[in-house]
């Protein structure tokens, strides 16, 4: 998917080969397919840092100086931006949302809300059925669990390197806990850390008597999701102890997400908030981006709160050009 914006042809969190510059909107693995050599990147500079620290096989050179783009705040995770900009091509102002999120997390810049003429938003949760609550009263519940968990074992967070990872630790660090992290999550806490969001944490690159002390006792921990599972048996292994197995995530209220505790706490919008934000950006025309039947569902749910939406597809206007 690309857009033409005063003389350049933009590629929105694609690759497009026959664009000029790509948008990259934050350093999430499924959103970065435009990094390549043969282009020039729109993005924030802490995304490029983070997309850095987590690779370091890619390289982005940042593009400067494109007309009548801005990068509003997403609020997603630090670093994250929409895409606004007055196309001339278009007569019409358009924003890209990407992932965005209405609540100000401790982990993220506040999001910006702007009027936009056309609107390209993210249908991760479409439905209204999905609305997750109140996120202090989460955070709350989040923190009970993890008082209550350490007095009997070992609590282990199955979380994203980036973002939500970040987010548990703070919520840890609120109530006095610091976690041990694996090396993924350090070296973005470290990022995070140099950028002004304070966390506290161990990790095996801290001072080797200070870890070990943290083991000798019940501690919280925070892995990746991809040996999450083998870790868990290992510790409880190691240590002779229980583990207490826990997620957060948005799709923990409508899964079973197979740990002994899981919370709806997400870094997406959900529904109640995508309504909200749609609101703010006034929009006269609506497209939904992500899967195929996701976006036709909140083409429809938004169609019925009285917006005029479709999904992005050819079906769009000569002057836009979509590849992906």
């Amino acid at each position: 998917m690309a857009v033409s914006i005063n003389g350049n042809l933009v590629a929105i969190d694609c690759w497009d080969p026959e664009s000029t510059v790509n948008f990259v909107s934050h350093a999430h693995s499924d959103h970065i397919s435009g990094i390549r050599k043969s282009r020039k990147v729109i993005a924030s500079r802490i995304t490029k840092e983070l997309v850095e620290t987590r690779d370091s096989r890619k390289k982005i050179e940042l593009a400067e100086g494109i007309p009548g783009v801005e990068l509003p705040n997403a609020g997603h995770i630090l670093g994250s931006k929409q895409l606004y900009a007055a196309s001339e091509e278009l007569g019409a102002s358009i924003l890209y949302s990407g992932d965005y999120q209405m609540d100000n997390l401790p982990v993220a810049e506040r999001i910006d809300l702007k009027e936009a003429d056309i609107l390209i938003i993210d249908s991760t949760y479409p439905d209204p059925g999905d609305i997750f609550g109140d996120r202090q009263e989460i955070i709350l519940s989040i923190q009970k669990f993890m008082k209550s968990a350490l007095e009997k074992g070992i609590v282990l967070f199955s979380s994203y390197a980036l973002g939500k990872a970040q987010e548990i630790n703070h919520i840890a660090n609120e109530i006095g806990i610091c976690p041990i992290v694996d090396k993924k999550i350090s070296a973005v806490n470290g990022l995070y850390s140099r950028n002004g969001v304070n966390l506290e944490y161990l990790s095996i690159d801290n001072d080797e008597s200070e870890f070990e002390s943290a083991l000798g006792r019940n501690f919280l921990g925070i892995s990746s999701m991809s040996n999450f599972r083998e870790l868990a048996s290992r510790l409880s292994g190691a240590y002779n102890k229980r583990v207490y197995t826990a997620v957060a995530s948005g799709f923990a209220k409508n899964f079973y997400m197979g740990t002994y505790a899981q919370f709806p706490l997400s870094d997406h919008a959900d529904f109640k908030q995508a309504l909200e934000y749609v609101s703010a950006c006034s929009p006269s025309k609506i497209y939904t981006r992500g899967s195929h039947k996701s976006a036709g569902i909140f083409a429809k749910n938004l169609a019925k709160n009285g917006y005029n939406a479709e999904v992005f597809n050819n079906n769009i206007p000569a002057s836009w050009h979509a590849t992906c």
